[in-house]
């Protein structure tokens, strides 16, 4: 819990003292009562309440003080609230691991049905962006609420060659925050796109750099991680990094921009691809670099080994999505609880120790 005045805190050092005079009170009254000689006949024909009751309005009263002298330092809680709008970037791995049939029918057919009950899911208030990603990455679907777009989107994804995670994690990113001018040229048409050195031809040629060299963009201040509430990425691959920048490096920026990018591995240890262009070959997904990339957005990463498993993965991110957690002033809430002990602390007070004359004594005889 954060405060926005921590030093008002130290005015609960106010409750000690208020505790110690309620005492002193009580020990006054006592000195302060004087002996009667027909005591017992007093106390016979009294209606006096239980000893403990006399003490529940004075801590209700105490408990109250507390709370507004908490209040006063503007406590912040993170509580989870119903989502404004956001905007959601899904970044699809369709590389050709994604013919694997260890997930029936396939893994891409699986996937593409998972995402499109996922998006009929989604409240109106949430758009959608999609990006795809292989050897490259490419915007599929701009940013949009039309449902049918982006289901007809997601049915004409076009399998190829490579995975280049965080090419696809970037582009995703410069979609979700345009503002942040992300540099994608270097990225999307990079000529040396398997990250070979070319520091020897650099220093062939002197290290002079070319004309065409754009001059770098001005540094952004890093954000908290997560603290972006406008929106986040899913990314799903099914497979291992074979070219384009690295995506730990690629979430890295995805954090210093709050955005959180929550990430998918689909399929099983043992799914290969069964002669596909005369050869059979294995294909399995890098989990620790989505569990990396999840961890370093403070995201979480899901596992799914079956369509089944992926349906409930999706439906788990949709009440992600439709709740979100913000950090909120709840002054309001503690004074309102404080002026509920007060009223209670009237009313028991009205309840136990109502004076009624007519029946307090009875006459003598």
């Amino acid at each position: 819990m954060q405060f926005l005045h921590p030093s008002m805190l130290w005015s609960l050092l106010l409750l000690p003292l208020l505790f110690a005079g309620y005492l002193w009170l009580l020990r006054r009254k006592r000195q302060q009562v004087l002996a009667f000689s027909a005591v017992s006949w007093i106390l016979r024909n009294m209606d006096i309440p239980s000893p403990w009751r006399r003490h529940v309005p004075p801590a209700l009263i105490g408990a109250a003080v507390a709370l507004l002298l908490f209040a006063s330092a503007r406590p912040m809680a993170r509580v989870t609230l119903p989502a404004d709008y956001m905007t959601l970037i899904m970044a699809m791995d369709v590389s050709r691991s994604m013919l694997a049939e260890d997930v029936e029918p396939s893994r891409i057919k699986a996937a593409q049905k998972a995402a499109k009950e996922f998006l009929q899911d989604l409240p109106r208030n949430i758009r959608v962006g999609i990006v795809s990603f292989a050897g490259n990455a490419q915007v599929v679907q701009h940013v949009s609420q039309d449902k049918e777009d982006l289901v007809s989107a997601i049915d004409r994804f076009q399998l190829q060659r490579g995975t280049a995670t965080g090419s696809g994690l970037l582009l995703a990113l410069s979609v979700l925050r345009p503002e942040a001018a992300i540099d994608l040229e270097s990225v999307l048409y990079n000529p040396n796109p398997f990250g070979y050195s070319d520091s020897g031809n650099q220093a062939q040629a002197g290290g002079a750099k070319s004309l065409d060299t754009k001059p770098a963009p001005q540094a952004r201040p890093p954000e908290p991680p997560g603290s972006y509430k406008g929106g986040a990425i899913v990314l799903l691959s099914d497979g291992r990094r074979t070219t384009g920048p690295d995506p730990l490096i690629a979430a890295k920026r995805a954090a210093d921009l709050g955005v959180r990018v929550y990430t998918v591995g689909f399929g099983t240890p043992n799914g290969f691809i069964p002669g596909y262009e005369g050869y059979s070959f294995f294909t399995q997904v890098d989990e620790e670099a989505l569990k990396g990339i999840a961890k370093i957005t403070e995201a979480d990463y899901f596992k799914a080994g079956s369509a089944e498993d992926l349906k409930q993965v999706y439906k788990h991110l949709s009440t992600q999505f439709t709740m979100e957690k913000r950090d909120t002033e709840i002054t309001a809430l503690l004074s309102g609880l404080a002026l509920v002990f007060v009223f209670l602390a009237l009313l028991l007070s009205s309840l136990w120790f109502k004076i009624a004359p007519q029946n307090s004594f009875k006459s003598s005889p």
